[in-house]
């Protein structure tokens, strides 16, 4: 097995236990409160939960996030995923893609004929994008089919990663030439530590239209490493186990910029979701809960899982009397002191607080 191979393994098997939580920081989408609405003058099949995403249309504002790749058990994992995202309508998103140009292997990444109509993003760190040549990833692009390519930052993964990147200079010139040379759309996401809204209206000015905040509070991608580390970086990774911005509190910094903006990390159930979106999210992202119901069940599982997100997010609708996710983003909000410390002073989100 190469050493990415195993790394990936590693990943896998440690994310389907709580021994990579975040120790004392939670998403905060639990400080977020939908205001329940008695007279909702809907019924539960006029809720429509439509969403369009990175230029396709999914039937519930919802990902199967990143997961893994470039090793055999990926295989198997990846394209009983993909085919439950495409029976559900549910975008699916692939772990990173950088064995497809560092080694010879497509395991895990082809699924686009188990999965011909879903919504597939694509993967790639940055510092793997600046390595590689507008030529090498659109061939990348067009090997697996996918419908986005995610660039991902994780300089916190990194550092603490064995044999990890410690050059992360050039990363919005990679982003603006990636934005003018590929002909799909480009998704800037994180790993585990969310965006600030600073490096959010940076994207904006490049041309970003999509984000995935993938923020802190659920898998610890430190943790991760620290977990793998050697003695020289152990120490690192516990002191910054719990480094990043919670994931509802990175939807709210960049509410407003005119992004859509997928929230992942920790999403547990379709509330978590509503909550995400009532912030100004487009979509929220799970990969832990179909890991957990796939390895408890194998692909039905999985699919009675998103069956059962989709419906929770129904139901949030309903009781908040929005039709459709559009609707939800304009329903009043009661927000918890914590992540109202997040909430910039201009954001409109202010102006839905409950009595505001």
């Amino acid at each position: 097995m190469s050493g990415h191979a195993a790394r990936k393994a590693d990943h896998l098997d440690l994310c389907a236990t709580d021994a990579v939580a975040f120790q004392g920081k939670s998403t905060l989408l639990e400080q977020v409160q939908l205001v329940h609405d008695a007279l909702p003058e809907l019924a539960v099949a006029d809720v429509d939960l439509t969403t369009r995403f990175a230029g396709k249309s999914l039937r519930a504002p919802l990902f199967i996030a990143a997961m893994t790749g470039g090793f055999d058990r990926a295989e198997q994992v990846n394209r009983e995923l993909a085919s439950v995202a495409q029976e559900l309508g549910i975008g699916f998103g692939f772990g990173s893609m950088r064995p497809l140009l560092e080694e010879d292997t497509t395991l895990g990444y082809l699924v686009r004929d188990v999965a011909p109509d879903a919504l597939l993003l694509g993967n790639i760190g940055i510092v793997q994008a600046a390595r590689s040549s507008v030529g090498q990833l659109q061939d990348l692009v067009g090997r697996t089919g996918v419908d986005a390519l995610a660039v991902h930052l994780n300089p916190a993964m990194e550092v603490i990663q064995p044999g990890g990147d410690d050059d992360f200079r050039d990363g919005y010139a990679t982003i603006s030439r990636l934005l003018e040379g590929l002909d799909v759309p480009i998704v800037v996401k994180e790993t585990g530590c969310g965006l600030s809204r600073t490096v959010g209206k940076r994207l904006v000015d490049l041309g970003v239209r999509w984000v995935d905040v993938s923020g802190a509070g659920g898998t610890s991608w430190v943790g991760v490493e620290t977990l793998r580390a050697k003695a020289r970086t152990r120490a690192l990774g516990e002191l910054y186990w719990d480094w990043g911005i919670p994931t509802a509190a990175s939807v709210a910094q960049l509410a407003g910029l005119g992004l859509g903006i997928v929230a992942t990390g920790g999403v547990q159930h379709g509330l978590d979701v509503s909550r995400a979106v009532a912030l100004g999210a487009t979509c929220g992202g799970m990969a832990r809960p179909f890991l957990k119901a796939w390895n408890e069940g194998g692909r039905e599982g999985a699919l009675e899982a998103g069956r059962s997100v989709i419906e929770e997010i129904r139901l949030a609708h309903l009781l908040t009397g929005s039709r459709t996710p559009d609707d939800l983003r304009e329903r009043p909000l009661v927000v918890g002191p914590t992540l109202d410390r997040w909430v910039p002073a201009d954001s409109t989100l202010r102006s839905r607080y409950l009595g505001a």
